[in-house]
């Protein structure tokens, strides 16, 4: 089995900034970064940019992630798989208003299951997200996969990186272990756009949002999925809301009014 490997990585002033798109949109995009960003250099395909994620979300039974209830609103338990290697990554995000603190664990896909034995193996890398998330009540909730397109390049205040997530599927977890099936779709047509960065907007992203007249839309991937598995029963929930507007009828967003003063989003 492959060595386990424990990261930490704290960013002050990190920013997340997500749109929705139609994919004529999307296509354009594709070729506006590919002509600007550098690719991935962990990603393949053709362009050397695009890669399969499958992640389980973990909550409570009472779904307290995704109402956001109290301190489960700032931190988000999740296991991620990129294709179909073995190795895959425990991963823990803490949000508030100035920061995002994330904790990664590297472990092998052999021992996922290992996070469900009661009793925490202090010599193990996994022990930490392993005792958090039987603390806090949490297991496997919904699994979520997607195609992505990821370009990086180095700005005047440390990297930045976009990227594209399109055939967004969503089906409940089942256990500790990824299922092989893709699930519903979310978001059926469209795709998201995320653009990343410390500190201030870099140029080459505020470049993108005007020659693209794009509009900000906080959302949660999770949270999407989670509404539609769910038949879109969480009506008082915002980001159900906006998973109603970006799945209306509409023009295309290339028409769309710009909100370049709307984004600055921390997360």
């Amino acid at each position: 089995m492959s060595p386990s490997l424990d990261t930490r990585e704290t960013r002050a002033f990190a920013f997340e900034v997500k749109f929705v798109i139609d994919g004529r949109v999307a296509a354009r995009i594709r070729d506006w970064a590919r002509g600007r960003l550098s690719p991935d250099p962990h990603a393949a395909g053709a362009w050397g940019d695009e890669y399969r994620t499958t992640s389980l979300y973990f909550d409570t039974p009472a779904q307290d992630v995704f109402h956001r209830r109290g301190s489960y609103g700032r931190m988000k338990y999740r296991v991620r798989r990129y294709g179909d290697s073995v190795e895959i990554f425990l991963e823990r995000k803490l949000r508030n208003a100035r920061m995002l603190n994330k904790r990664r664990t590297t472990i092998d896909l052999g021992d996922l299951s290992r996070v469900a034995l009661p009793g925490a193996d202090s010599g193990w890398a996994g022990a930490w997200f392993q005792r958090r998330v039987a603390v806090r009540g949490l297991a496997p909730a919904l699994q979520v996969s997607y195609q992505r397109l990821a370009r990086v390049a180095e700005g005047a205040h440390g990297p930045i990186r976009l990227t594209i997530d399109d055939d967004i599927r969503a089906l409940p977890a089942a256990g500790y272990a990824f299922r092989p099936a893709r699930g519903e779709r979310v978001l059926d047509g469209r795709q998201i756009l995320e653009l990343k960065y410390r500190f201030a907007m870099p140029a080459v992203f505020k470049h993108l949002v005007e020659e693209f007249s794009l509009s900000p839309l906080a959302m949660s991937k999770y949270r999407l999925s989670a509404a539609v598995l769910n038949g879109d029963a969480h009506e008082e929930d915002d980001d159900n809301v906006a998973l109603r507007r970006a799945a209306a009828p509409r023009p295309s967003w290339s028409a769309a009014p710009s909100n370049a003063s709307a984004l600055v989003v921390a997360v």
